[in-house]
This record gives C-alpha cells, structure tokens and sequence, in this order.
C-alpha cells in the first residue's frame, strides 16, 4: 500500500476538526454539541443545523450505533486502496443522532440494515488512529 496516497486521502487536521482526530487518537469518540439546543453534529460545523446557534462543545459519545446504509467497493476508485479491495463502506447513525460514515474493521462481517456496531480506533497506513465500527456482538451492547 502507498503510505503516502493513503495519507493524502485523509482530511487535514485544522483547528475545527482537532478534537475530534484527538478523540481518535485517545480511543474516544468525539463529537461537536451544541451549547444551545443539545444536539450532536457530525462533521464539525460552525452553526448548529438544529437551532442555528454558533456556540459548540466537544463531548465524548458512546460510540455505538446501527448500520444505517452500506455498500461493498469492488472497484479501485483510489490507488492507496488497490490492496484493499473489495471492502465495505457503512453509513452508521449512532446513537446521539449523527450519521457517520467509514469502513467496518471486521473485514468478513457481513452487515445489515439496523446491525448494531460501535466504535473502534485503528491506525491507518499513514500513522494517523482513524474510526471504524466493529460488529461484533459481544462488544457492542
């Protein structure tokens, strides 16, 4: 694998998105709330979509959810994903209301719509700890 392709398909850490790549980095989830209404968003955003208020926190979620959505990649779309091929895409919405998307660490597990999964921590080629979800049960509830 291209160590640096897959680096580069990472989003730049910037002062807004920093907490959460910290949160990743500790083992937690984390997500912006707002200071106003409550409601967690993801991704990080200046103004809540909720109540339009400009004040936000940060705050530790549980990390667990449900598949909402998923598809298995069986093309190479980006080179630093050549080896990975086919691997599945979930859209998780977990459980304080964000949907999230990203890969499911469990590779053979076979998802479906309303599987519970939770989050999980890993570190990517490039050396950064990205999310995944795993589907395994025993750790989920």
């Amino acid at each position: 694998m291209d160590v640096a392709a897959y680096a580069k398909l990472l989003p730049d850490i910037t002062p807004s998105n920093k907490p959460f790549w910290d949160g990743c980095a500790a083992g937690e989830l984390r997500l912006q709330q707002c200071s106003d209404c409550g409601r967690h968003r993801f991704p990080d955003a200046p103004i809540c979509p909720q109540c339009l208020s400009g004040s936000a926190s940060w705050a530790v979620v549980s990390g667990k959810g449900t598949v909402w959505s998923w598809c298995t990649m069986h093309q190479k779309y980006f080179a630093a994903f050549a080896d990975e091929v086919p691997y599945r895409l979930v859209y998780v919405r977990l459980a304080e209301g964000p949907l999230v998307i990203s890969t499911l660490a469990d590779e053979s597990a076979e998802p479906h719509i309303d599987q519970p999964v939770r989050a999980v921590f890993r570190p990517s080629p490039g050396g950064r700890v990205v999310l995944q979800f795993s589907t395994d049960a025993a750790n989920v509830s």
